[in-house]
């Protein structure tokens, strides 16, 4: 079977930092996922630090909380792909 690459092509990680309750805290996606994350606090009409902010906030509540890239990472598979659940 073959398997086509991402119309963006693979790109490792990058690093940003983002503001969390007024502390600086570093997160690392891939550019994908920075794209969807930007573009799902603009449908929320949110400043991405929000969006981020409020993703940290549900993620701390879970049983056996991942950390933030993952929280991050879960949520928009989980909102692009909701036929999933």
């Amino acid at each position: 079977m073959k398997v086509d690459p991402p119309r963006a092509g693979f790109h490792g990680p990058v690093k940003r930092s983002v503001t969390i309750a007024g502390h600086q805290t570093s997160i690392s996606l891939e550019p994908i996922f920075w794209d969807a994350l930007e573009a799902a606090a603009a449908d929320l009409a949110l400043p991405l630090n929000a969006l981020v902010a409020a993703i940290d906030h549900a993620r701390i509540q879970a049983d056996a909380p991942p950390n933030l890239a993952s929280a991050i990472r879960t949520w928009l598979l989980d909102r692009l792909l909701p036929e999933l659940v």
